[in-house]
């Protein structure tokens, strides 16, 4: 029997396995939604904003590792989710964003609300289609799923029009789908691999550069038993940081553009860079021309498209890194290291990763407490100086995960994404660490939270300026703060240097915020109401909880890298 496209839609989200769509209803997809109301296997969740919506799912994606639904309407409904595409395209979040579209007959007619979303966002999804014909639809939903989950995850897009919601057509979901010329790589090149393993064994000074790959792939526990087995030290991307956990013997830090001294270095110095779901991109590598100067480089990535895009490697190795790793260590043999292990140690103690601790609260500090009060559970960050700081100095151990906008850097991400990883995981601790600028991008996103019951405590920075570019514009314009200050008004001077006595109130005052949305608030301003502070919002678990940290203006991420500069030329004070 024939059924209507909006049931079948429904039927197909079940399937599927979906338990959370993320939706915010609209003209054309207010069939869709009618269908929705009438089953109780699917959480529903309306965020205030699409875009707040996407960056909640993918948050939901990245905790669990599940595909993400999102559901919004045509027009400014699709528009608003296209960041979101390009932040989920960047950092491999599988996601299927659902679209509503006007008629079939009305395409092309400048209708109301009427866009080419398909068309507008070809570059940052990994596939994305209108459907055109009502018995195509289950093909194409299971192709969504399909396509966004396998291989290099991403986001894809299903656009809907509206009369192939409500066209009748086959009730079949099919159980499996066969699509020309999409072959997700699902295996591993022994020889190549083998090559690869050679040259680690054979070197004096090895070096595992682990990416966001590991995370993705959930190596985790593969990586570590590899890097154990060859006795040889790892340094993390950012979106890598958890690959290992960050209090173990082997681990460095992170690399790159705020990365720890120790771990740039071990860059420079080593003789072989084993590098495993990385992109090489221009935060991890400086100047191309100086990156790993020393070193043969192996690259194994399950995208193609990725190897010797940026760096050209040594040995290519194309496979998903749960296969690689499992090969790896069927061979691996213990490395003779100890003496290259010392020389990390001693970049190590000659330019720690430590924040000044006598000018009072420092980000280093929060951090710290937030290791001691959370030690297990899921940290968001938004994009920002305090996103530097939590990857310098969070913890991270097998029962915990880290989830940030790493390629795309998207300011507003970090609370509706936390938003999300509370909803997927209800029975985990999760903590948003946030500025105060990305955290008003997406403000609206409160009521969100305390109409579902997430229990978040958001750890919000507070330092009256926008941070990261602030810090640039201190280094390197002269202390010329143009369009970074938050308090500025037209009656401030057009010179100002910085914060002084007469500057004008903060707005707003994120107590009060968090009052009038029905959640709870509390402002920290010394290291010894911290542990307090997070005492008080465990009494509160089913609303958020801001704590608005008070810090310096003047704190700044280092060590760091001018941008196109070669990663050896560290600003350390």
């Amino acid at each position: 029997m024939d059924i209507t496209g909006r049931k079948l839609f429904v039927k197909a989200l079940e399937e599927e396995g979906v338990d959370t769509i993320f939706g915010y209803p609209g003209g054309t997809v207010t069939d869709l939604f009618d269908e929705l109301y009438k089953t109780d296997s699917l959480r529903l969740v309306l965020p205030r904003h699409e875009q707040g919506l996407i960056h909640a799912a993918e948050g939901y994606a990245k905790s669990t590792g599940k595909v993400g639904v999102c559901l919004v309407t045509s027009g400014p409904g699709a528009t608003n989710i296209i960041t979101g595409l390009a932040d989920a395209h960047y950092d491999n979040i599988p996601l299927v964003c659902f679209t509503g579209q006007v008629p079939l007959g009305l395409i092309g007619n400048d209708a109301f609300q009427e866009v080419d979303i398909v068309g507008m966002t070809r570059s940052v999804t990994k596939y994305g289609v209108t459907v055109r014909n009502r018995a195509e639809l289950g093909k194409i939903i299971k192709m969504a799923f399909y396509i966004a989950r396998t291989g290099k995850p991403g986001p894809v897009i299903v656009d809907i029009p509206k009369d192939i919601q409500t066209t009748l057509g086959p009730a079949q979901y099919p159980d499996k789908i066969d699509i020309r010329g999409y072959k997700p790589n699902e295996s591993v090149h022994v020889g190549q691999l083998k090559r690869a393993y050679k040259m680690l064994k054979s070197a004096k000074k090895p070096l595992i550069l682990a990416g966001g790959g590991i995370n993705i792939a959930r190596a985790n526990e593969k990586l570590q038993i590899f890097a154990e087995k060859m006795n040889v030290p790892v340094v993390t991307t950012i979106m890598g940081k958890g690959a290992l956990p960050t209090t173990h013997p082997l681990y460095i830090g992170n690399t790159g553009m705020h990365g720890k001294y120790a771990s740039n270095k071990a860059v420079s110095e080593c003789d072989v860079l084993f590098s495993i779901g990385t992109r090489f991109n221009d935060r991890i590598t400086g100047d191309l021309n100086e990156f790993a100067p020393k070193a043969k480089i192996v690259h194994i990535d399950v995208d193609t498209a990725s190897i010797s895009r940026n760096v050209v490697v040594d040995v290519p190795v194309v496979s998903d890194a749960n296969l690689a790793l499992e090969k790896l260590i069927e061979w691996a043999e213990p490395k003779k290291t100890k003496g290259w292990q010392e020389e990390i140690r001693a970049w190590d103690k000659e330019n720690p990763l430590e924040m000044r601790r006598d000018r009072g609260m420092t980000p280093q500090m929060i951090i710290e407490h937030i290791n001691k009060n959370f030690p297990t559970g899921i940290y968001v960050t938004d994009v920002g100086q305090h996103q530097m700081w939590a990857t310098q100095y969070l913890e991270l151990g097998p029962d915990s995960q880290m989830i940030t906008s790493g390629g795309l850097g998207t300011m507003g991400f970090g609370f509706p994404a936390a938003i999300g990883a509370k909803i997927a995981n209800p029975d985990k601790d999760v903590v948003c660490i946030c500025g105060d600028g990305g955290f008003q991008m997406n403000i609206q996103e409160m009521a969100t939270a305390v109409t579902q019951g997430t229990g978040i405590v958001v750890c919000l920075f507070n330092n009256y300026y926008l941070g990261m570019v602030r810090q640039m514009q201190e280094l390197f314009y002269g202390k010329r703060y143009s369009a970074t200050c938050l308090r500025k008004r037209p009656s401030c001077p057009s010179n100002c240097k910085g914060p002084n006595d007469a500057c004008p109130k903060y707005v707003p005052d994120f107590i009060k915020l968090a009052d009038s949305y029905g959640a709870h608030g509390i402002r920290v301003e010394k290291e010894e109401e911290i542990d307090v502070a997070f005492e008080e919002a465990r009494k509160h678990p089913n609303v958020p909880v801001i704590i608005e940290f008070m810090i310096s203006t003047d704190e700044i991420v280092l060590p760091m890298v001018k941008s196109g500069n070669p990663m050896s030329e560290m600003i350390l004070k």
